[in-house]
């Protein structure tokens, strides 16, 4: 048995309360066993010791919305690079979210069951992942690869072993295409219940499904022991069907009403406002060869959006962190409390959105999210206190130390 005691720190365990002063944390294996004052704990003198040097003990962070087989390219690049580079780039993805301190991710679309496999049984390093292998949309809608000359470019390639297409359209095609995701290793579904940013031929506004098909999802979503939907959601109309349909997650959220506030307040609704990402959209427009009507909306939307999440947050709808990880680059992810901030969020709120809540969200919080005594050692250390300056999460060199499920990734 290997007992690993973290000192020297500010504790931060996750749950909101007072941070702990002249606290240790420490694990054994793969599980923290004890969190408190040193002075209530005897070491045996088998400790590997990690010394926090001053700076901050916390949870590891939880991004609830990631994409970790992308990185947004020009789409010459992506026209001219093999079809299997894209999980060699998935495996640097996942190392340089692992080392800026995220250990856990919800996957939103694109990653297969053998990436989550890879990094199970440790052929490379990343997070601990939560699979929706790919996400339902209508034809024509977001996740329609279908561009107006007529020819079809997809962000990432589908209907290969283990990641179905997700294009589904009428009840029992939903149907259908739900136990498809699930037989392919879904542990969330995911879908496009609104237009987007990104794709061609629609409008973050517009509405896409159903509230029957929606309400299908939902259920055979439940029939596999409680699996959850996530629903891509910006337009007003789309994010109350999702609600009403009994959807667990509402992504992004741009245009949020005080109805929907309210249907997510009586529902239970999380929020993930994934605030990052048109930000990211506007700066890395060029580098990225990102189309202009994607920059075109992303400027139309960008300040609605800020504002839906400060309403939604000041009702008190739970909100855990999440980020679109992929539209940006990869390891950029603790960007996003600093922006949560800014809609009104405190520090000590923000990284409990991205833990307990993120946790909650995904359905782990016996298992991640805060640091207790029985939970999976997942740690992380940062220099100073974040809760003087949330912004200096977003500079991963404020990382000293990643440790995941009992292992020190950096």
């Amino acid at each position: 048995m290997t007992k690993t005691l973290f000192k020297n720190g500010l504790v931060i365990d996750g749950n909101g309360g007072q941070p702990l002063n002249d606290a240790v944390v420490v694990t054994e294996d793969n599980r923290i066993v004890y969190v408190g004052p040193e002075t209530g704990y005897t070491q045996t003198g088998n400790e590997t010791v990690v010394d926090a040097k001053g700076g901050t003990i916390l949870p590891g962070f939880i991004d609830a919305h990631v994409h970790m087989m992308m990185e947004f390219s020009p789409v010459s690049e992506r026209l001219a690079t093999p079809f299997s580079f894209m999980y060699y780039q998935a495996e640097k993805y996942l190392e340089r979210t692992l080392h800026a301190g995220i250990t856990s991710v919800r996957d939103a679309l694109g990653t297969d069951l053998g990436v989550k496999k890879a990094v199970e049984d440790g052929l490379i390093s990343g997070p601990r992942l939560q699979l929706s292998i790919n996400a339902l949309t209508i034809t024509g809608g977001h996740g329609d690869g279908y561009t107006v000359s007529g020819n079809t470019l997809d962000l990432l390639p589908s209907g290969y072993p283990g990641m179905p297409s997700g294009k589904c359209d009428g009840v029992e095609e939903v149907r259908k295409k739900t136990r498809e995701m699930l037989r392919a290793g879904a542990e969330v579904i995911k879908v496009h219940a609104t237009g987007g940013v990104l794709s061609a031929t629609d409008h973050p506004e517009f509405t896409q499904f159903s509230l029957e098909e929606l309400k299908v999802m939902v259920e055979e979503a439940r029939f596999r022991k409680g699996v959850k939907v996530m629903a891509h959601a910006q337009g007003a109309e789309g994010i109350k069907n999702a609600v009403k349909a009994g959807i667990h997650s509402i992504e992004h959220g741009i245009f949020i009403d005080d109805e929907a506030i309210e249907l997510m307040l009586e529902n239970g609704t999380y929020l993930v406002p994934t605030l990052l990402a048109p930000v990211a959209v506007l700066e890395t427009a060029k580098e990225t060869g990102m189309p202009d009507t994607a920059v075109e909306k992303t400027k139309e939307v960008i300040e609605q959006h800020q504002t839906s999440i400060a309403k939604a947050y000041k009702a008190g709808v739970k909100i855990a962190m999440g980020t679109d990880a992929g539209v940006m680059k990869h390891g950029t992810n603790l960007r996003e409390l600093g922006l949560m901030a800014d809609i009104g969020m405190t520090p000590m709120e923000t990284i409990v959105a991205s833990t307990k809540t993120a946790a909650e969200c995904l359905g782990w919080e016996n298992q991640v999210g805060t640091l207790e005594a029985g939970k999976l050692a997942d740690i992380v250390i940062v220099k100073g206190n974040p809760l003087e300056d949330i912004y200096s999460l977003a500079d991963n060199n404020t990382i000293q130390v990643v440790m995941k499920d009992g292992k020190v990734e950096l």
